[in-house]
């Protein structure tokens, strides 16, 4: 047993030198098993391997080590100049060959976490009706009402930790991409097993696909999903909880469901709906909010000050914007001892229509009500940071150029360093580009944002900016949930997740003006991260493993999945 989901064909043994059979049922032929990605491992099997298991002949005479076949493959990637080339390569690997895929995530995770997710998972999703080869994670669409749990039988894994479904109306910043968004479940999931140490067959990429609103795919001939507009109301409602329910009764009470991409209207309402009854988890609210948090509390090593001392200013008060809100908010509530009622006063949020004030309240949805202040109205996002004064500046719109030069430069001139955070993704939609928050700022401005950018040097120094990216949270937190055995999720996990990463930023990232640790180190901060969650689990009585390992930390990284080959016999 480990994680206490059996383990299957030996594929959790850390001992990687012990010999299994890679498979479970008889097999007549070496064919099969080159055809297997779980097993497969291409010129590295050995010629014994290659004996015993009918493969003479299938392979050219030449044995390569997983080393030189990661430095083939790594060189064949660099040779593509468009990142949708590469990410269509990963995507082929993951297919082939499971092991030698998540080695290379692994061992070059600042360079491929861009091609295997944002920013290049988007165009992925824009175009995967046409990029589309074969059928990866379940789909399940209007068709399927009534036969749900039928239709999670025909997956075949029995011992799934960890759903990630999204409806496809969100995707990133770029919109309704109706079923074409499944290239966001099967991108995280890549990312729990790289990031976070989950088994590859314990994680399931799900797409609910009930229509689309967007004319351009359904007037596609290549489109993949229903041809229809969106189901919403009561209709929509019973298929996800059908879903809900199957999902349950399949896998257990302690299979994590992560929420990936919904629209706001139904993100709040899901997750508020099965928080009490379910392990639910929605990344664009909780995971972002969390990894905002994370680097706050890392940038006020720079800034000085508590958090209680700050001010803070969205601009978007949709489903990151408000959960990054309320988690300052709680951490601020946590430290200080005041109510959440007043913590909230800290912060204040624009939407399309300005700022979020008390006398619009009849007109705002429920999760903007908690920021309307008393202030008199104002429109634009200049006149709020002129009015609010904040010394932290976070975009949430999915609005590319929205924090102008003037903008920039009025909180340059209110803060001797501005706390800048352009958070929306990908590239294309970020408020401002890091080059532009430096400069505009004359070098002072402390900027992180949700996609990469490259170092800068303005003035004869580099800055190198950091990444928001919610990797740095969920696969760790994922993993603290599952080898605690947590039935629920509760906010003060989420904190613990945050103070956990800010943890880990060393002073030398700081002198880069870096609020986030480098991505090279990231499964070192995943167990750490994993750690804190599950001690909370622990402490808050919703871990149900036990006993407690009694070093966590250890516990979490003897429970990761390692991409190194097996031995057959």
């Amino acid at each position: 047993m480990m994680n206490g989901v059996e383990k299957t064909n030996g594929e959790d043994i850390a001992m990687e030198e012990q010999l299994i059979t890679p498979w479970t049922s008889s097999v007549s032929s070496g064919y099969t098993l080159l055809r297997d990605p779980r097993h497969n491992k291409g010129l590295a099997f050995t010629e014994d391997e290659r004996d015993a298991h009918y493969l003479r002949g299938l392979l050219p005479p030449a044995l390569l080590t997983q080393k030189l076949q990661e430095k083939k493959l790594m060189h064949n990637l660099r040779q593509y100049e468009v990142p949708l080339q590469r990410y269509m390569a990963m995507m082929d690997l993951q297919e082939r060959n499971e092991r030698l895929f998540y080695k290379l995530l692994i061992d070059n995770v600042e360079e491929l976490l861009p091609v295997v997710y944002t920013p290049t998972v988007g165009e992925a999703c824009q175009k995967y009706g046409s990029i589309f080869r074969r059928p990866q994670g379940l789909y399940i669409s209007l068709k399927e009402k009534g036969k749900i749990l039928e239709v999670l039988k025909n997956w075949p894994e029995r011992n799934i930790q960890v759903i990630v479904v999204t409806d496809g109306e969100r995707i990133l910043g770029l919109g309704d991409l109706g079923c074409q968004g499944m290239g966001i479940p099967v991108g995280k999931l890549s990312l729990y097993t790289a990031l976070g140490g989950l088994r590859p067959s314990a994680c399931l990429p799900v797409t609910i696909d009930v229509g689309t609103n967007n004319g351009k795919l359904l007037n596609d001939e290549f489109y993949i999903g229903l041809r229809q507009r969106r189901a919403t109301g009561q209709e929509y409602a019973e298929l996800l909880d059908e879903f809900m329910t199957a999902v349950k009764k399949n896998y257990g009470e302690k299979v994590i469901v992560q929420f990936e991409d919904f629209a706001n209207h139904n993100a709040f309402e899901l997750l508020a709906k099965y928080s009490p009854t379910h392990l639910v988890f929605n990344d664009d609210i909780q995971g972002t909010a969390s990894v905002v948090l994370a680097g706050l509390l890392a940038a006020l090593k720079l800034v000085g000050g508590t958090l209680a001392d700050h001010t803070f200013l969205f601009l978007g008060a949709g489903e990151a914007g408000t959960g990054i809100a309320e988690l300052i908010a709680l951490e601020i509530s946590k430290q200080t001892n005041a109510p959440l009622e007043e913590t909230r006063k800290k912060i204040w949020l624009v939407d399309s229509k300005g700022l979020i004030v008390s006398s619009r309240k009849g007109s705002l949805q429920h999760f903007k009500k908690p920021w309307a202040h008393d202030h008199e109205p104002i429109k634009g996002l200049l006149d709020a940071v002129k009015a609010i004064k904040p010394t932290v500046l976070i975009g949430s719109s999915g609005v590319g150029k929205t924090f102008t030069k003037e903008v920039v430069e009025a909180m340059a001139s209110i803060n001797e360093k501005p706390l800048i955070l352009a958070l929306s993704n990908p590239t294309s939609q970020s408020e401002c580009t890091a080059e532009e928050a430096y400069t505009w700022s004359e070098g002072r401005a402390i900027f992180a944002s949700g996609s990469p950018f490259d170092p800068v040097e303005y003035n004869s120094r580099v800055f190198v900016p950091g990444q928001a990216n919610n990797a740095y949270i969920f696969p760790g937190f994922g993993l603290g949930l599952v080898i605690s055995g947590a039935i629920r999720v509760h906010d003060d996990m989420l904190l613990a997740a945050s103070e956990a990463l800010a943890e880990q930023v060393k002073q030398e990232n700081l002198d880069k003006v870096l609020i986030y640790p480098p991505f090279s180190n990231i499964r070192k901060i995943s167990a750490n991260i994993a750690a804190k969650v599950a001690a909370k689990a622990y402490e808050l009585g919703l871990a149900s493993r036990l006993p407690r390992p009694k070093d966590l930390v250890k516990y979490a990284e003897s429970c990761m999945y390692s991409p190194l080959y097996r031995s057959y016999r």
